[in-house]
């Protein structure tokens, strides 16, 4: 079957006010009848199981683990008298490898939540997650093979077993891309990320949406976690500068656009820090995650992710003890609470003000939150969508990045000390230079890279090999 290919050319949300969190232009609606960007934020909690090992003795454990943190969970909901909630359930390694593992605790998380709407009326749904365990081949097998095919049953069963939204954090074009960010090397980063990931992404999300259209599932998103991600918390460290983070942050839109194009439709995933330039192109409902997620990374953007969110979730949380209760029952409160003075502000007519102070508080202090500020964001979206091709918006990406972090430095709205300057400058120099056409790039990138790292038969790159 063909698939149907949405070209986006102009944006869905064209003014900066009208970004804002709680609101999308094509709000979802799951199953149990929870609308996701129809003007309340719902949170998005997120766990995970205490360290452990997973095999076929300890199946009974993980079982009662995850049925001990939904269980608990939920109770603490119905006290805190919540309207709504997403669960997402990110399977770890071994429940996807065992797709029969990883539908198990997806029944076990739909039973519940579908015994807490019918007990109390909570409008519950249920994200799944599998991992992608193409990359646990090196060099990564995309298309074929085992863990191809362990990964797509795995969507399928758990699919089949209640899923109401099926995402994934897809890692094509990681395997150069790791190298990339620590060098700094930006024709290898928009290499991977404009040319090879936006090829793995189109194959891969035409597998998903048919599977969640079979199914009655919603094709929600991906995110570039294991690129942009990676670069926020490898500048948390401080191993890469950090205006290269936020360029590759932004340069990730592109290829999580991919995923729309082919037939998602939202909410994206929370570590999905590209989510706003995803709905201002798009329309559809993002996740997102800033302050609670401190619990699984910290990052410099705590506030002014709040900015669009529709969902706002904590990343992900071990179910360990705390002196409150277990981990994700204390992260669900704080989840519940960050949400209220965020559905308060919309009721009182100041969701606007509040959202202008999320983005204060965090803008001018870094450059990777300065991309995320909503002007910021409509405006090089805007640029985005008026080039052609994923290589060419990530070549814009990357200039339209760089331009405005240049100029909001010397307009005095952005701080930046003398070294993030200079790696600005010489980023820019590397920009400029950036060849107008992909073939181009293509054929400088060949001769250069580390073919033991990367099969490039798994790319459609056609005659340039």
């Amino acid at each position: 079957m063909t698939a149907t290919v949405h070209t986006y050319s102009r944006l869905a949300i064209e003014d900066e006010s009208d970004l804002i969190f709680g609101r999308s232009p094509k709000p979802v609606s799951t199953r149990s009848g929870l609308v996701i960007g129809g003007g309340t934020v719902h949170p998005e909690l997120n766990f995970t199981l205490p360290p452990m090992s997973i095999s076929e003795a300890s199946m009974p454990t993980v079982r009662t683990e995850y049925e001990s943190m939904i269980n608990d969970a939920l109770e603490r909901a119905v006290a805190l008298d919540l309207a709504g909630l997403v669960v997402e359930f990110e399977l770890l390694p071994e429940l996807t490898a065992q797709p029969s593992w990883g539908a198990e605790i997806t029944a076990i998380l739909r039973d519940a939540l579908d015994r807490c709407h019918d007990r109390y009326g909570l409008l519950g749904a249920l994200r799944v997650t599998p991992n992608d365990l193409r990359e646990f081949i090196r060099p990564p097998l995309l298309r074929e093979g085992e863990q191809w095919q362990r990964m797509i049953e795995s969507f399928e069963l758990c699919a089949g077993s209640g899923a109401d939204l099926l995402a994934i954090e897809s890692t094509g074009g990681k395997e150069l891309h790791d190298d990339a960010i620590v060098a700094a090397d930006l024709p290898a980063a928009v290499f991977a990320l404009g040319v090879l990931a936006p090829r793995d992404m189109a194959f891969l999300w035409d597998r998903i949406v048919a599977i969640a259209r079979d199914h009655d599932a919603i094709a929600s998103g991906d995110t570039a976690c294991g690129f942009g991600n990676t670069a926020m918390v490898l500048a948390e460290m401080r191993h890469i500068p950090r205006v290269w983070a936020a360029v590759i942050r932004v340069m990730t839109v592109a290829r999580s656009l991919v995923a729309y194009e082919r037939g998602a439709t939202g909410p994206s995933k929370d570590c999905a820090y590209e989510g706003p330039y995803l709905k201002a192109i798009t329309g559809c409902p993002i996740a997102l995650e800033g302050a609670e997620s401190a619990v699984a990374h910290l990052s410099p953007v705590g506030n002014i992710a709040h900015a669009a969110a529709d969902l706002w979730s904590n990343e992900s949380v071990a179910n360990i003890k705390l002196l409150g209760g277990m981990a994700p029952t204390v992260s669900l409160e704080q989840l519940v609470y960050a949400t209220r003075l965020m559905n308060a502000a919309t009721a009182s007519g100041c969701e606007r003000r509040l959202r202008d102070l999320f983005v204060l508080s965090d803008a001018e202090r870094d450059p990777q939150a300065y991309v995320l500020r909503p002007d910021v964001v409509v405006e090089i979206s805007r640029q985005i969508v008026a080039a052609s091709g994923a290589y060419a918006r990530t070549r814009v990406a990357a200039t339209a990045t760089l331009a405005a972090l240049a100029a909001a430095y010397d307009a005095g709205t952005l701080t930046l000390p003398r070294r993030e300057l200079t790696w600005l400058q010489r980023l820019a120099a590397a920009a400029a230079e950036l060849p107008e056409s992909e073939e181009e790039l293509v054929a400088r990138m060949l001769p250069v890279i580390d073919r033991s790292k990367i099969r490039l038969d798994q790319y459609d790159l056609g005659s340039a090999l």
